[in-house]
């Protein structure tokens, strides 16, 4: 049984909390003991919600050793892992902490704020021999799964062009309102533009090249709104990002577009759809 300390229950932190529970009543052996958050409201239920359906449920905290200090979490707990949902200007310090305690650690997205901190980081888990893994979870979703067997596959020929859009409404629900300090978040591309660089390297490796325009909309935020091209020899690829889309019906999207020499995969609104040069369009089971 995997005993774990989840770290941070804002938006995100609160829908790790959900896969928990889940994953609890399936049967699967892991179990959420301890949970920290410096903001003791929260254990009292008093969230601000988000722009996805995650962190929503009725919470039974009492089930849970509850800290607001993480230095008396890890001196406390007798942990297997630690699960650090907290703002990303705080991942390298409390990853490392844990990685001197001999914890292993599963930390949000993005890594850090810069390629240093990301370093010591690497450095703190290989010296103390513990894993260290980043939760860029769409390399675990199912289309984007689906798409990667196709790229490696070549089932449909070579990549012509590729796009990735992601997008919603402004993330003001943040403790302290640490998402739109650019110092704190990195702005719309370190908080969520990540997901597609990370699925872009992942699907095709390393450009060549990269080039990025951007808009910043409020201010001291960095980057809101940004459209970045990934420069390969032989293929076309574009990702955008802008959390600026605040129509009060809107929440939030992500899609991505892929042409095949043979076909195209499209996805968008939740679903997948394939459309053979050749055939008729079908979406896969997955």
């Amino acid at each position: 049984m995997l005993k774990v300390g989840l770290v941070g229950i804002g938006f995100m932190g609160r829908g790790h909390l959900d896969i928990y529970m889940q994953l609890e009543e399936e049967g699967f052996p892991v179990k959420l003991v301890a949970i920290c958050d410096v903001d003791k409201d929260k254990f009292e239920g008093k969230f601000l919600p988000g722009n996805l359906d995650v962190g929503n449920l009725k919470y039974d905290f009492s089930k849970y050793n509850l800290y607001t200090d993480y230095d008396e979490m890890l001196e406390k707990e007798d942990l297997d892992y630690i699960d650090i949902a907290l703002p990303t200007y705080l991942h390298a310090e409390a990853t490392i902490k844990a990685l001197n305690k001999g914890i292993h650690v599963l930390c949000e997205k993005p890594m850090a704020l810069n390629t240093e901190e990301c370093q010591a980081m690497i450095d703190a888990a290989k010296a103390n021999n513990k894993k260290l893994m980043i939760a860029q979870c769409l390399r675990f979703w199912p289309e984007y799964e689906y798409l990667k067997k196709c790229v490696d596959s070549k089932e449909y020929g070579k990549v012509v062009s590729a796009y990735f859009f992601r997008g919603g409404t402004t993330p003001r629900w943040s403790y302290e309102n640490w998402l739109l300090n650019k110092e704190k978040s990195g702005g719309v591309l370190l908080d969520q533009h990540i997901h597609d660089v990370d699925v872009i390297n992942w699907l095709f490796g390393t450009p060549k090249q990269v080039s990025t325009v951007g808009r910043n909309v409020f201010p001291g935020s960095g980057y809101d709104a940004v459209s970045t091209n990934y420069i390969y020899d032989d293929m076309a690829v574009n990702a955008q990002d802008d959390w600026t889309i605040n129509s009060k019906d809107f929440g939030f999207a992500m899609t991505f577009r892929v042409n095949f020499e043979k076909g195209t995969l499209i996805y968008e609104g939740g679903k997948l759809t394939v459309y053979p040069h050749d055939g008729k369009s079908f979406v896969p089971e997955l």
